[in-house]
């Protein structure tokens, strides 16, 4: 005689363990930043005051692209030379005012395009962020930086995505001022060129030779 088959398990199935949360990566920050910086609200920040208007993002004129090396001087046109050419793909900011001071982020995306001269290598691409108040009627610059972005290329890299967010930018809200604030990114590979010369130390002041006593000069 068969045997009844045997009783099915009572015990409900175990649910699978959840996930462990993943720690965001730069590029899902970066990702958030251009989206959420789009926004008309400022992102919060500690004794913040509601409805910033942010002042207007713009690239400056003639900063919009990079070249490496940088072109003649006497401005021909040496396109086999050329290693690499920067570009702007895409920027936002955000505000905030905390205790009278305007707070803003800047973020910036662009590309490095290999040129017929260029290959593998790494460069630093000097990126220019400065504010400017009342910039049609009479422009002031109420604050300026400076920024360097390493950027390598491999060997096989026909062109490399670069990213700089930048963080803390603040300046006074003059008040009653209805003048309005823009903030300009650009390349600025002249004032990196001047900030390297003012950091190298002055040529040492050779000694003047000090002077023979003539014997032959008369006495009295």
């Amino acid at each position: 005689m068969a045997q009844p088959p045997a009783p099915a398990s009572t015990g409900a199935a175990q649910p699978p363990a959840p996930a462990a949360p993943s720690t965001p990566s730069l590029k899902d920050k970066i990702a958030n930043f251009f989206s959420g910086a789009t926004q008309k609200e400022p992102q919060p920040v500690t004794n913040a005051q509601p409805d910033v208007q942010c002042p207007f993002l713009d690239i400056r004129q003639g900063a919009s692209t990079l070249t490496f090396p940088p072109p003649p001087p006497d401005g021909s046109n040496e396109a086999m030379s050329l290693k690499y050419q920067g570009m702007f793909v895409r920027a936002a900011r955000d505000c905030a005012v905390v205790n009278g001071q305007m707070v803003m982020r800047v973020g910036v995306q662009g590309r490095i395009i290999v040129g017929p001269a260029g290959g593998a290598g790494h460069i630093e691409v000097p990126l220019r962020i400065a504010v400017v108040s009342a910039p049609i009627t009479a422009p002031k610059t109420v604050i300026t930086r400076l920024i360097r972005i390493p950027v390598t290329i491999g060997a096989n890299d026909a062109n490399v995505d670069f990213t700089h967010i930048e963080e803390g930018l603040s300046f006074p809200m003059e008040s009653g001022s209805s003048d309005p604030y823009v903030a300009y990114i650009g390349f600025d590979p002249f004032g990196a060129a001047a900030a390297d010369q003012a950091k190298k130390p002055a040529p040492a002041k050779k000694p003047k030779p000090a002077v023979k006593p003539n014997p032959n000069a008369p006495t009295g």
